[in-house]
């Protein structure tokens, strides 16, 4: 460690410990009920470790100067919406209160109204409050409830009030940066296809003095809104889409915002993100965001929404919570008995190649599907005397590859002497950790929107392999988490939740074969490099789904049977096969990883901040 990381790491273990008040110690018991000791002192250690990028200097360096947000105020847009924000109010403090109002007051986008219901009218502060912006500003307008309604029917309140052709959902207590609704009309201007957008957000403490823990967001990413609602703040979408779907639902409160979210997202045909800090939501004591604990309700009605969106969807599936509360499993049950051909490469390796089979044998409770070997110029005799004895078994089968190595050439191959509905790429160096993984993995991949599933891939030592690749990373694309104890759940649990991405490694894929066909196979070009990436991407490329389980485990060696890159024709080969993807994907190098954030660094694995130009000089200010 570096003297500069060892004094950044002095400075955030000493914020920790500053924290260290009676209320977050009372919360932190709180966390080891519910965890355990175990597990709390993982999480603890997870939550609390040095940022590699400190986020308040980093913020200061992000948000837009005076010059820039007065260019924003003097621009003329091409489209220009009326944007409703919508905002339920009930005992709001007064001072929350002001400055909720004054950060719509400030915004440098100019066509907004803003609607509050005030669901507390025997409240003579907020009123005088409330009576006192509305003579101030004409687009600020409030509605007197004549009792609190709920959260559910106060936000309707505040719905039924809004004029726009877009609503935006505030809460009473949170702020919009003064950029943010520029920035949705930025969006809606340059696509207006799009009927609902939402942002990235960070939380700020009650007096407004600290922000922290940002959520950065990937683009529109169907399987992570089903582990947890990841939209969340700041959303808006289209008036005809609320008229269509209707408002919040009471019998969902404490996650009425999820199942909206859910029942908008169904309905609109185009969904953007704006991936720009532009909601701060304050935290409390008592509040979900920072006591996950204290509403068990509220995860529970988070549940029911998933629940309720997968049946309108017509998807069978089995929602339960995950150890991380407001995080949720949904597991697909195999639909029929479809034939699952796993197939795996191998060269002379005997005991790698015994142990994966035997690790198949007794893991896998699905019983339909068959095993090719794809021999490779192996030259000992115990492979070959050890396929003979493999031969046995009518489910396993070798077949030879003559010429030389190319992963994508052999894999091709294979796929033509198969004959299930559904390719199963396997590693010879890989052995099964999870019971049950073959059939975790086919109810995934059997949905009609995916076309290739991925799993999380552990080292011999229980450090993360593979979480799923994100495109850039590197250069080209990279694993994430590499390296990361296994037992730990990274930024926003992210190594322990089913999302989609853009790639994941063939080490462990399975594939619809018709996904397979319809994308052209592997590309054989790449004989050994960024095979499985080009394939992700075509298969995405053909509007189908790449998504990655965490719920499937296996160990894997990684590159043990082939070598290092260490002779001139190696690297010679692997830069031309570098060229080739730098070629054929420009468009998402240049534009990034749908599935990633722009903010987020290309040079770490584990989503931590990419530092901006201009940090050491606002930080000293």
């Amino acid at each position: 460690m570096s003297k500069k990381d060892s004094t950044v790491g002095r400075i955030q273990w000493g914020r920790m410990l500053k924290k260290l008040k009676p209320y977050t110690i009372k919360k932190g018991l709180r966390y080891l009920k519910h965890y355990g000791p175990k597990e709390f002192w993982i999480r603890l250690h997870e939550r609390f470790e040095p940022e590699e990028v400190p986020y308040g200097p980093w913020y200061e360096a992000y948000i837009p100067d005076e010059k820039q947000l007065d260019q924003q105020r003097h621009r003329r847009f091409l489209y220009e919406p009326l944007i409703s924000v919508a905002v339920p109010a009930y005992h709001t403090p007064e001072k929350f209160l002001r400055e909720m109002i004054d950060s719509l007051l400030a915004q440098t986008y100019r066509n907004w109204e803003l609607c509050i219901a005030n669901g507390s009218p025997e409240d003579e502060t907020m009123l005088k409050v409330l009576k006192e912006y509305a003579a101030m500003d004409k687009r600020v307008r409030f509605r007197d409830l004549g009792e609190n309604l709920g959260i559910a029917g106060n936000t309707n309140a505040a719905l039924e009030m809004a004029e726009g052709e877009f609503v935006g959902l505030l809460d009473h207590d949170d702020l919009l940066a003064p950029n943010a609704l520029y920035e949705i009309a930025l969006a809606l201007e340059k696509d207006r296809s799009l009927e609902a957008v939402y942002t990235d957000e960070d939380k700020v403490t009650t007096d407004l003095s600290e922000h922290y823990q940002p959520h950065l967001k990937p683009d529109f990413n169907l399987d992570l809104l089903r582990s947890n609602n990841y939209i969340c703040h700041f959303f808006v979408v289209s008036r005809t889409i609320i008229q269509e779907v209707g408002g919040f639902r009471q019998e969902f409160d404490g996650a009425q915002d999820h199942d909206f979210i859910f029942r908008c997202v169904e309905k609109a045909q185009n969904v953007g993100h704006v991936s720009e800090i532009v909601y701060h939501w304050r935290t409390h004591k008592a509040s979900t965001a920072d006591n996950p604990a204290s509403k068990m309700y509220a995860f529970d009605a988070g549940k029911r929404a998933i629940e309720a969106h997968l049946e309108r969807m017509g998807i069978q599936g089995e929602v339960s919570h995950t150890p991380d509360l407001g995080f949720f499993r949904v597991k697909y049950p195999v639909q029929g008995e479809p034939l699952v051909s796993i197939i795996i490469p191998n060269k002379d390796e005997k005991e790698s190649l015994k142990a994966c089979i035997e690790s198949i044998r007794e893991k896998t409770e699905y019983t339909n599907y068959e095993i090719l070997i794809v021999e490779n110029n192996s030259t000992s005799e115990e492979i070959f005397k050890y396929y003979k004895e493999l031969s046995e078994d009518p489910r396993i089968t070798v077949i030879t590859w003559e010429r030389e190595f190319n992963y994508s050439a052999i894999n091709n191959f294979a796929v033509r002497h198969a004959k299930g509905e559904y390719l199963l790429f396997l590693n010879n160096d890989v052995t099964v950790i999870t019971k049950g993984w073959l059939r975790e993995m086919l109810g995934v991949c059997e949905r009609k929107e995916v076309g290739a599933v991925g799993v999380k891939l552990l080292y011999p030592d229980n450090t993360i392999q593979h979480a799923g690749c994100v495109i850039g990373i590197g250069g080209i694309a990279g694993h994430m988490f590499v390296d990361m104890p296994a037992n730990r759940t990274g930024y926003l649990h992210k190594a322990s939740i089913m999302q989609d991405m853009s790639a994941v490694t063939a080490a462990c894929m399975m594939m619809k074969r018709q996904a397979f066909e319809e994308a052209g196979g592997f590309t054989e070009k790449l004989s050994v490099a960024f095979n499985d990436v080009d394939l992700c991407l075509k298969v995405r490329r053909n509007n189908k789904l790449i998504v990655y389980d965490p719920y499937v485990q296996l160990y894997h060696m990684e590159s043990k049977t082939r070598g290092a890159e260490d002779s001139q024709a190696k690297v010679r080969r692997f830069q031309e096969e570098i060229e080739y993807i730098r070629c054929q994907w420009i468009d998402i190098l240049k534009k990034g990883d749908p599935y990633y954030n722009k903010n987020l660094s290309l040079t770490k694995w584990n989503y931590s901040l990419r530092p901006l130009p201009g940090m050491e000089k606002k930080s000293s200010k």
